[in-house]
């Protein structure tokens, strides 16, 4: 896996991923009408949808990782080359401001934008890490085939029971930053949420190893 194909199809699916996150928050925001709780609602439904989708087409191509931590975390796991890293997650970069970009134009609003959002403070920090935590340990745990319901099941929980409403991705981060939206988050917020996602991320690659199964010992004689 890994190519100009598997780049190409990460730029893709982080665009459209963003550009669902960042549009429905928009849409949300317009028939909400003041409540913050439906607009959150339709934000998170809409993600959970858009993200499975995503992840069943693209996973062929490339994995569907659409996140720099989640391509970190199989480059650990043997299931990309490192070499591939630092393209995907510059793919997932770029996708991430042409879905922003992508969600401002279907509304007619300025195409390039810098968030107000201010998102900080120590349970917004705590937040995210458990956001992040929770992503990597259905990655790495989800059964053969179950990946892309369970990843976006979790997602859509997350953005409710997380008081960070579930970032997990250091390039949605980026796409969002660039919104002054519902789903936007300032530029002084980014590098919190960041930090919060790595300490997440490294706390979920040390717990699945600790609950890896050990191989079942060799028979006497053999």
């Amino acid at each position: 896996m890994g190519g100009a194909r598997a780049w190409g199809a990460e730029a893709l699916g982080t665009a459209l991923l963003l550009c669902t996150v960042i549009g429905s928050g928009v849409m949300a925001e317009r028939l909400a009408g003041g409540h913050a709780a439906v607009a959150l609602l339709a934000n998170a439904w809409a993600t959970v949808g858009g993200l499975y989708v995503l992840i069943e087409v693209f996973a062929p191509l490339s994995g569907a990782h659409f996140n720099p931590i989640v391509s970190a975390v199989q480059v650990w796991r043997g299931a990309l080359p490192a070499r591939e890293w630092l393209p995907y997650a510059l793919a997932q970069c770029v996708g991430a401001v042409l879905g922003a970009v992508l969600a401002h134009a279907m509304f007619e609003l300025p195409l390039l934008q810098v968030s107000s959002h201010v998102r900080s403070g120590p349970g917004a920090w705590w937040g995210e890490a458990v956001a992040t935590f929770g992503l990597l340990l259905v990655v790495l745990r989800a059964p053969a085939g179950r990946g892309a319901a369970m990843v976006a099941a979790y997602i859509g929980a997350a953005y409710w029971f997380t008081s960070s409403t579930s970032f997990a991705n250091p390039a949605a981060c980026l796409g969002r930053m660039l919104t002054d939206s519902f789903a936007g988050i300032a530029p002084a917020s980014v590098p919190g949420f960041v930090l919060a996602e790595l300490l997440g991320a490294v706390v979920a690659v040390a717990v699945v190893a600790f609950l890896r199964p050990e191989a079942p010992p060799t028979p006497a004689g053999d």
